[in-house]
Parts: structure tokens; sequence; C-alpha cells
């Protein structure tokens, strides 16, 4: 079974993210800033984490992809970010995202996004 982390301040959007990914079979955990993410990442050795890159505290979501790339065993990374210039999604790679999607996004859009990562992985 697949772990997925879902990092997301917004409770309404984890919801969402959460609903669209029920029917599949994944292992689903969730944090709401980079802190509470990289101390779940720690336990948990998720496959794929579902980042918003925008979030409050000391890490946003560009820190946490640059950590958790450095020092877990590789898992998949997709950014979430209301920011949609193509800045954003350079500052996004750079930080070692294997995907960028500008919210509001579709479910549908989603879940293309996470299928292309198990392709790849």
């Amino acid at each position: 079974m697949k772990k997925i982390l879902i990092v997301e301040d917004h409770a309404d959007i984890r919801r969402l993210i959460r609903m669209t990914l029920e029917f599949d079979n994944y292992e689903i955990r969730e944090a709401v800033d980079g802190d509470s993410a990289l101390a779940i990442a720690q336990e948990f050795e998720p496959d794929l984490l579902l980042l918003d890159v925008m979030m409050p505290g000391s890490l946003d979501g560009l820190d946490v992809c640059s950590m958790v790339k450095l020092q877990y065993k590789a898992p998949r990374v997709v950014l979430l970010s209301a920011r949609g210039r193509s800045e954003d999604f350079e500052a996004g790679m750079h930080a070692g995202a294997d995907a960028y999607l500008v919210k509001p996004f579709s479910p549908l859009a989603l879940i293309e996004t996470i299928n292309a990562q198990w392709e790849v992985a």
C-alpha cells in the first residue's frame, strides 16, 4: 500500500484531497505545517508528499521539499500552490519537487498527477 502525506494548512483543502484519494488504496497521514510534516515524514516514511507551498510557521513548502529530498529515501513530492508564475514553478523544481499543481486544481488533475508519480518511481 502506497503512503501519502498531505501537508496543507487549510482544513477544507486537506479534506477535499483526502476525499479524492479515498477511492484508492492509500495509507494517508496529514500535517498542517512544515515542522509537523518533517516529524510525521520521519516516522511515516511516505512514498509521496502532497505539499502546500505557503504555510504558517518557520518552514514553507519549498523548505520542506528540499529537506525531505535530502534526508529520506527519495519520496516523490507534488507541490500545491496558488502561485502559478513560471518563477514559482522554477523555484519548486529547484527545491526538488517532482510535480507542481496550481490551486485550484480538479480532483482529476490531482489523481493524474499522483498516478504519473507512480509511473516514474
